[in-house]
């Protein structure tokens, strides 16, 4: 995984916008609501939004932590990039951005999906 890689993968997802935070971090969105993010400054380290059990099984494995600041909200934090195989990232960045849509409004949802071309 590299950051072309990543945000090619985050931004197939519809509606998907990118935005600077804190003077060095790549954020990912959707809605406004972030769902990852990366450092643009080495080491090259992906937070993301997991599902409970995908958070429980990750931070089992090497490389993989809770995301510092973040975990409280379901976040890992893989800081060794080969940790997860290329399926892994799409799985996982997909399932990120599907757990952070389903939690925007529906009048939203409805919008983002309007305004983005299939």
């Amino acid at each position: 995984m590299n950051l072309q890689t990543l945000e090619e993968i985050c931004m197939s997802c519809k509606g998907t916008q990118q935005d600077i935070k804190w003077e060095e971090h790549l954020c990912f969105v959707i809605g406004e609501k972030m769902y990852c993010m990366t450092n643009l400054n080495p080491p090259f380290h992906v937070s993301l939004k997991a599902s409970p059990e995908d958070f429980v099984e990750l931070t089992q494995r090497e490389g993989i932590i809770p995301a510092p600041y973040l975990a409280r909200g379901g976040w890992v934090q893989v800081q060794e990039p080969n940790a997860l195989s290329h399926k892994e990232w799409e799985r996982l960045l997909k399932n990120a951005y599907a757990l952070v849509f389903k939690k925007l409004t529906k009048k939203l949802q409805k919008e983002i999906l309007e305004a983005t071309p299939l």
